[in-house]
């Protein structure tokens, strides 16, 4: 069982975060679900567990969201394919010893100052 049942960012422009995360998360077997004008989800197909929600505020704090990946080359397509939408690299892909032996991971900054990974543990 998952520790979450879904997680909810906010965002200031919703157009490219969706862009931004439809490109990093299908390399990871991740989809766009249901959109409106100020919300967009993603997810497994038919279950989406990730929420976009427009807010418009001065000043974003940031929160760290960690997707899992099935294979190290998984990772390098979501840190190339957020880096092609405007991301900023945050840890390159690679192995990540200090957390565990098996631990393989990249991580970028979104659009709106988040820190997102993709890990294959």
């Amino acid at each position: 069982m998952s520790m979450f049942d879904h997680v909810g960012l906010r965002v200031h422009d919703l157009a490219a975060s969706c862009r931004f995360y439809e490109a990093v998360l299908a390399p990871l077997g991740f989809v766009a679900g249901p959109r409106g004008d100020d919300y967009a989800g993603f997810g497994p197909p038919g279950a989406p567990s990730l929420w976009l929600h427009l807010h418009d505020f001065p000043r974003l704090t940031g929160c760290h969201v960690a997707f899992s990946a099935k294979t190290p080359e998984a990772v390098q397509a979501f840190h190339a394919a957020g880096l092609r939408e405007g991301g900023r690299d945050n840890g390159a892909p690679g192995p990540r010893p200090a957390y565990s032996e098996s631990y393989y991971a990249a991580f970028l900054i979104d659009p709106d100052g988040n820190n997102v990974e993709a890990v294959r543990a």
